[in-house]
């Protein structure tokens, strides 16, 4: 099981895999089972958004353990969240926002 990061300009927390587009982010998420994922929403002038990875997760009905949402577009945030909280099996725990401190230095422990 693998954590993953979509950002196209952050840094990559440790003890994860980063995902500079929606494209690369897809493709792992249909390769192997993921336990944290966290997602931007703008990812580069006429790229496709986070939100397009939301819908792959729908579409394909496989979704992580779970899910933060660390972008700072607001409306962005929004609008995964909605798809998110309507589609997610119950089991997901889905977070409006960034991941705590704590959880990242439990992920940078593990590695």
């Amino acid at each position: 099981m693998i954590h993953v990061f979509l950002d196209d300009f952050r840094p990559c927390p440790q003890g994860f895999v980063l995902a500079r587009n929606a494209e690369e982010c897809k493709q792992l998420i249909d390769a192997e089972p993921i336990g944290i994922l966290s997602l931007d929403y703008d990812l580069g002038w006429n790229e496709p958004t986070g939100y397009e990875v939301v819908c792959h997760l729908v579409e394909r009905a496989k979704y992580p353990e779970q899910v933060y949402l660390h972008t700072s577009s607001a409306a962005g945030r929004i609008q995964m969240y909605h798809l998110l909280s309507t589609h997610a099996p119950m089991h997901v725990k889905l977070f409006n926002g960034p991941m705590p401190s704590a959880v990242l230095e439990e992920i940078a422990k593990r590695k």
